[in-house]
């Protein structure tokens, strides 16, 4: 794994420019340019409060310890998680495929593409969070003291999503239908995740099946919970979790390294 990361640190400028090149494709020819960025995320969140705050008023249990209520800015935890992790897949499907001309006429390595498009999502990620965190100051949440350890947790979900993409990207060269398999997928996976409800509602067991432990068992459960848990709670993780996910991520970010290697050779001929 290391090796093959290593690869990448000669062509580190060339990833910051494609990375560079994808976000500036995004906004390219609109008036307000990369502003969309920070006033999209912004937007949401007030759609959010708005909606489910004052029309809906969805009530979820208060975070411990904080004490904080407020069911928008609970589920808005969640989404910047999940946005993260559905930015890259998406991104990541059209990476390679995109960029054909490119691997065909000149000598790079290719995994560059894939990572410039997680580059793009992080990015994108980052800026969420700090939507996230101006709005949960404004209201009385003192989220600071929980920043550095969600830049860890922000770490081991970018390692993940990593080897995601990794997986995911050559998979789309060789089987086209991938892409729109991919999408069905995450609209299950959506729901299969406590972004829009609390994982208090799974329950603990149901005839003798320990539903909630199997439903933690997904990542991208741990994830939201972990966001929700810094954020929403202002308190540490547990252990087994954070333990869980740094396990979770080495392993997919070494999957997708070794997938990515198998189907490199043939992906000029492929795209």
């Amino acid at each position: 794994m290391a090796s093959r990361l290593g690869q990448l640190t000669p062509t580190r400028e060339l990833l910051l420019n494609l990375t560079l090149r994808d976000l500036r494709g995004r906004y390219r020819k609109s008036i307000l340019g990369w502003t969309w960025s920070f006033v999209t995320p912004l937007s949401t969140i007030g759609i959010y409060i708005v909606v489910f705050g004052y029309f809906l008023k969805v009530q979820v249990p208060p975070g411990e310890p904080s004490g904080f209520h407020n069911f928008p800015l609970f589920m808005t935890c969640g989404f910047v998680s999940w946005n993260f992790f559905t930015n890259t897949v998406n991104g990541s499907m059209r990476s390679l495929l995109g960029n054909a001309n490119l691997i065909q006429r000149v000598y790079l390595p290719r995994q560059i593409l894939v990572f410039a498009s997680v580059g793009s999502a992080l990015i994108t990620a980052l800026i969420e969070v700090l939507a996230l965190v101006i709005v949960m100051l404004a209201v009385g949440n003192f989220v600071l003291p929980w920043i550095p350890l969600l830049l860890v947790v922000l770490v081991l979900q970018l390692m993940f999503v990593s080897g995601i993409a990794l997986i995911l990207s050559p998979l789309n060269v060789y089987f086209r239908d991938l892409e729109y398999i991919t999408t069905i997928g995450l609209n299950l996976l959506f729901y299969a995740a406590p972004i829009v409800y609390s994982i208090t509602s799974v329950p603990m067991t149901a005839h003798g099946i320990p539903v909630r432990l199997i439903y933690g068992l997904n990542p991208t459960t741990q994830f939201v919970n972990c966001f929700r848990y810094l954020l929403y709670d202002l308190r540490v993780p547990p252990l087994h979790d954070l333990l869980y996910l740094v396990a979770v991520s080495l392993l997919t970010l070494g999957a997708g390294i070794l997938v990515f290697r198998r189907l490199e050779p043939r992906l000029a001929e492929e795209v």
